[in-house]
C-alpha cells in the first residue's frame, strides 16, 4: 500500500505529530510519500513529490492541518480521486474532521480499508485563457471579486444561457453544498447538505438589499459579464486566486470527477454541523 501525506501546517508541535503518522504506516509496512512542503522540513527517507509529481499509483492521501490544507491536498490529488482523510489540527474542521486523538485509530482502519468514502462535487472553471496553472477546479467555491478598494462591480450571471441577475456588489460567489459551510455561509448562504446536486450563487455585499442567495441545479452552465471602472477584478477558486480583465470569457459548471474523502463509520454530517457552528447550545452557560 502506498500513502502520500501533504502539510503546511509546521509548528513544534506538529511537526512531532507529523513525524507520529509518518512512524505509525512505516511500522505497517506503508509505502509512504510526503509533499515538497514536508520534505523541506521534517528529516524523513520517505520520498518526496510536488505538483508535477505523477501520483495515480497512491492508494490514500492524507491531509495533515486544517480545511484550508485539504482543499490544497485536492489540487494534489487532481482527477485521480485518491481518497483523502483529513486530520484537523487547525481549527473549524469542516473538511478535515479526524481530530488528533482520533487519529491513530482513523489510519489503521484506513490501512483495513474499514473508513467510508464521502463523494464531494467540484467546481470546473473554462475560460478563453489558461488559469490556474492548468487546475481550474473547486471544492468549495469560485468567486469573483473586486480587486481593491474601489468602488462595487457588477456581474451579470447568466444560468444556461439566461440572464439570473445582475448583481451590483463587491463580487458573486458560487459555491458548492461543501462550500456552502464556507464565504458562502459569511455572505448569508444557505446550508446545503453534501449529496445535494446543487449550487449556490450568494452576492458578496450586493447593493440591493433584495439580492439574495439562490440554489440551482449542480447540471447547470454558469457564465459571467463584469463590468466596473476599474478594468481589474479577482477570481478564486477556493483559496488561489487570479487577476483578470473584463475581456476573459468565464464559465462554471460541474466537474466529471468528484473528491472522495475519507470519514469513519459512525461520522454524521449533521452532527459535524452541530459541533462546529454550536447549535443547541446555551451560551450563557
Amino acid at each position: 500500500m502506498r500513502v502520500a501525506i501533504h502539510s503546511r501546517d509546521f509548528h513544534t508541535k506538529s511537526v512531532k505529530f507529523i513525524e507520529k503518522i509518518i512512524s505509525q504506516l512505516t511500522d505497517s509496512k506503508v509505502d509512504v510519500l510526503v509533499s515538497d512542503k514536508i520534505k523541506r522540513v521534517i528529516q524523513t527517507s520517505a520520498k518526496g513529490f510536488d505538483h508535477k509529481s505523477k501520483l495515480k499509483n497512491v492508494h490514500y492521501f492524507i491531509s495533515i492541518g486544517g480545511d484550508g490544507t485539504l482543499l490544497e491536498t485536492v489540487t494534489y490529488v487532481g482527477k485521480y480521486e485518491t481518497p483523502i482523510l483529513g486530520i484537523n489540527t487547525g481549527r473549524l474542521g469542516f473538511l478535515a474532521t479526524v481530530s488528533r486523538e482520533e487519529t491513530e485509530q482513523a489510519l489503521q482502519m484506513m490501512i483495513s480499508g474499514k473508513m467510508k468514502t464521502d463523494k464531494r462535487t467540484l467546481l470546473q472553471l473554462s475560460s478563453d485563457v489558461k488559469l490556474f496553472d492548468g487546475f481550474p477546479f473547486a471544492l468549495n467555491d469560485f468567486t469573483i471579486m473586486k480587486k481593491d478598494t474601489s468602488s462595487m462591480i457588477t456581474v451579470h450571471v447568466y444560468v444556461d444561457g439566461q440572464l439570473l441577475n445582475s448583481y451590483w456588489a463587491d463580487g458573486v460567489i458560487v459555491a458548492t453544498p461543501t462550500g456552502s459551510t464556507g464565504y458562502s455561509l459569511s455572505g448569508g448562504g444557505p446550508l446545503v447538505s453534501p449529496g445535494t446536486n446543487s449550487i449556490v450563487i450568494t452576492p458578496v455585499s450586493p447593493h440591493n438589499l433584495t439580492a439574495r442567495p439562490i440554489v440551482i441545479s449542480d447540471k447547470s452552465d454558469i457564465t459571467f459579464k463584469i463590468e466596473g471602472r476599474q478594468k481589474k477584478f479577482l477570481i478564486s477558486l477556493d483559496s488561489r486566486f487570479e487577476t483578470i480583465d473584463d475581456s476573459i470569457q468565464l464559465k462554471i459548471n460541474r466537474a466529471a470527477f468528484k473528491v472522495k474523502l475519507l470519514q469513519p463509520q459512525n461520522h454524521n454530517h449533521f452532527d459535524t454541523l452541530r459541533k462546529k457552528l454550536n447549535w443547541g447550545v446555551d451560551v450563557r452557560n
